[in-house]
């Protein structure tokens, strides 16, 4: 059975940015407004979601816990309010059991290192709460690692990463390596002892953009038991994409403008819109990110990591939750098996999940 698991979605912020509460909001009848719902989720043959629980980095300090907490609440009392179509995991039998019982199994991934706010007792308590993974940073560096969109600071990890990176093996939580640097992809695959993952990144051979994992990391999943999440995001994936997209970065510096600052840029983006239009991707440029993984890392270690509602452009053949159908599509004509499909949409990363529980030692 082909399904998806989905390694990065931000229907969290979304709402949160809207001001919406899980209360006004009809997850049943549809978000035209968004990109995802449950009727284009089970279009979608979604069995699994990583509901990100990301807060800007902007926030920090105590702010960011305590919004990182709102929207894990926000995040259960969604489960809640759609008990017969979600219910909350936390390990890879439990997600199994939620597929097989017809709901959607619901995973909590943290985006950046600023929600524990330095603290590993932070970071043990989220995941007493459900976290299972968490990006190490966002957009910006940690006073323990460095981004792959700011400049270096550290080298890659500190001490006190590498001390994070553990704590996170010894609790059974994924090191998200999605939004690193390339020094911290290598030294946390060299610290850690459990399957990491790149929740939401793709191959910088096929697409040259800081965001995506070049071959030399992708190289080592095998060893180390990991899963590279194929992002669906534009200009992750396509090439021109990403130099209309730089471009707007350029712009914001011009301007005096933060590039981290995820609002000053989707503003230049919207107003670039207008007169330069964006360049399109489709289903089979994701699917040759793909094939690229597979190449480089081999099958067992390539899976989908959406990050629908998170940012401005996605293939036009894939524009919401209920497009991933389609790659599967182009990954037939390509001759890929029913078996291989289903190692890319939930094998892969629950292999992984079980593997990362089994390394665990957390009482």
């Amino acid at each position: 059975m082909t399904y998806v698991i989905d390694g990065h979605n931000d229907l969290p912020i979304a709402l949160r940015e809207a001001g919406l509460e899980v209360e006004e909001v009809d997850l049943v009848g549809g978000l035209p407004d968004l990109q995802t719902d449950l009727p284009r989720m089970r279009r979608g043959q979604v069995g699994g979601q990583f509901w990100s629980v990301f807060v800007p980095a902007s926030y920090s300090g105590e702010q960011a816990v305590t919004a990182t907490l709102e929207q894990i609440d926000l995040v259960r009392r969604m489960v809640a309010r759609h008990p017969d179509a979600l219910v909350l995991c936390t390990t890879a039998d439990e997600v199994e059991a939620a597929v097989a019982s017809g709901r959607i199994a619901s995973l909590i991934g943290m985006e950046g290192g600023h929600s524990i706010n330095d603290s590993l007792g932070v970071l043990r308590m989220m995941h007493v709460l459900g976290a299972r993974y968490m990006t190490l940073t966002h957009n910006e560096n940690v006073s323990w690692a460095d981004s792959a969109t700011d400049e270096p600071e550290h080298g890659g990890l500190t001490g006190f990463g590498r001390d994070v990176v553990r704590e996170m093996n010894r609790l059974g939580m994924f090191v998200d390596l999605s939004h690193v640097s390339v020094p911290v992809m290598h030294q946390a695959l060299d610290v850690s002892t459990a399957p990491v993952i790149f929740s939401h990144s793709a191959a910088r051979s096929v697409c040259d953009t800081p965001r995506n994992v070049p071959d030399d990391v992708l190289a080592r999943l095998p060893d180390n038991g990991g899963v590279c999440m194929t992002a669906l995001v534009g200009m992750f994936v396509k090439q021109d994409i990403a130099d209309w997209f730089r471009s707007c970065l350029d712009l914001v510096a011009e301007r005096g403008g933060d590039q981290r600052d995820y609002a000053s840029v989707m503003a230049v983006v919207a107003e670039r819109r207008s007169v330069a239009p964006v360049p399109t991707c489709t289903a089979g440029d994701v699917a040759d990110h793909v094939e690229h993984i597979r190449e480089v890392a081999g099958l067992a270690h390539v899976g989908i990591g959406s990050d629908y509602d998170g940012a401005p452009v996605f293939p036009v053949d894939m524009p919401d939750v209920g497009g991933f159908p389609r790659l599967f599509e182009v990954l037939r004509e390509r001759r890929w098996s029913e078996s291989e499909l289903a190692g890319l949409g939930h094998g892969n990363v629950l292999r992984a999940m079980r593997a990362m529980e089994s390394a665990a030692t957390a009482g």
